[in-house]
């Protein structure tokens, strides 16, 4: 048995991007890039207004005289004119900033009447302009490799005329569910079945996590149907089997991937919930045996094969980041594991709270629903009192 950090290390080690490849940038979010990408040219790509309004020069304001409105110009036109001592031009927002400008005057801040303006307001060199080049500068790298594109990143690929992105290759994930007891969605379970639930799961997770599910059904608790299975997952990139992995006379899932030729580099981790989580590779294939209890699937899932999704999709940081919370009751525990609890936060204050967010059998997915994050209870103790600041995950 060996502790969580020294299993999600090892894991992380065996972990490597995979290829590269182009995609369209529209179906781009939620790729990371493989590659750091560069400004084209600058952007803005020149001096432009940020509000409607007039632009003047900020030294014929000081007088407090009226400004006489000699132009206009909408966004997309070019600046064709200057703006004269004791003149503005009405401009829009986007629109380029005409010679002899250096501020733009909100029309909020101006009367208007027949050709002229009247300041309301003092004005400002340099303000309401957005300078040429100020967000991004022309030849700067704007985005590393490793980064994971969201809505904004997309908008800056866009706004530099960047149809295609170069992004690592989404990770395959097969996913296979053990046990006689079994049965698929759609199917009534007969007394003593159960349904499917851990491949939906798990193939929820791996969506979420930006790889490609690659679901196997059922394998049943015998050697024929799980080397047929297994076999077929080992192509993937990653393999995931959830049950059949424990120390019972059924639990065979461990001694079939052996056969093929699986090496096992850890069984048993000082968790709980997850304790039987075993972890092999053959090949480029990254092996995960989980447990069946739907609760410890998911949250070996979410603590150990979510950072080696992370890792070898191309990402840069592949364990989430924690936040710290007082634990508001006392709660016992096995000393000797590291303890996943499923938690409820309050904040009040500065201060973030976290209490139970109901059952933490492994059983109880309803726990699972309710709950924002996950607290790690240090594994050296078998009590942790009300008042600890503990680390937690946030769920969502």
């Amino acid at each position: 048995m060996i502790r969580f950090e020294e299993a999600r290390q090892i894991i992380l080690d065996q972990a490597r991007p995979l290829g590269k490849e182009r995609v369209s940038l529209a179906e781009a979010c939620g790729r990371v890039l493989a590659e750091a990408v560069c400004a084209t040219w600058d952007l803005p790509a020149w001096d432009n207004s940020a509000m409607d309004g007039f632009a003047v020069r900020s030294r014929d304001c000081r007088a407090a005289k009226p400004l006489q409105v000699s132009g206009y110009i909408p966004a997309g036109a070019p600046a064709r004119e200057k703006v004269e001592q004791g003149g503005a031009i009405r401009i829009m927002t986007g629109a380029p900033l005409p010679a002899g400008a250096d501020a733009v005057v909100p029309v909020e801040e101006v009367a208007e009447a027949d050709g002229w303006i009247t300041l309301t307001a003092r004005v400002e060199p340099g303000q309401h302009i957005r300078r040429q080049g100020e967000d991004v500068a022309r030849g700067k790298p704007f985005m590393a490799a490793g980064t994971r594109l969201r809505p904004d990143g997309i908008n800056l690929l866009a706004s530099f005329g960047q149809a295609f992105v170069p992004v690592f290759r989404r990770p395959r994930v097969a996913i296979l569910s053990t046990g006689d007891e079994l049965v698929e969605l759609g199917e009534m379970p007969a007394p003593g079945q159960i349904i499917n639930s851990n491949s939906l799961s798990l193939a929820a997770a791996v969506r979420e996590a930006g790889a490609e599910p690659l679901l196997l059904g059922i394998a049943r608790d015998e050697v024929d149907s799980l080397r047929l299975k297994l076999a077929e997952g080992l192509k993937a990139d990653i393999l995931i089997s959830s049950a059949g992995v424990s120390a019972g006379d059924r639990d065979l899932v461990r001694d079939v991937l052996a056969d093929l030729g699986v090496r096992e580099l850890f069984w048993k981790v000082a968790i709980k919930p997850g304790h039987p989580t075993a972890f092999g590779v053959k090949g480029d294939c990254l092996v995960f045996s989980l447990p069946g209890n739907p609760v410890s699937t998911l949250m070996t899932f979410e603590f150990l094969v979510k950072p080696a999704l992370e890792r070898i999709g191309g990402g840069i940081d592949p364990v989430k980041p924690r936040v710290r919370a007082v634990l508001r009751e006392s709660t016992k525990k096995k000393k000797g594991r590291l303890q996943f609890m499923r938690v409820s936060l309050t904040q009040d204050g500065d201060i973030l709270y976290a209490a139970s967010a109901g059952d933490q059998h492994t059983g109880m997915v309803s726990t699972m629903v309710r709950a924002e994050g996950i607290a790690i209870l240090p594994g050296d103790e078998d009590l942790v009192a009300a008042g600890t600041l503990v680390d937690v995950y946030l769920l969502d």
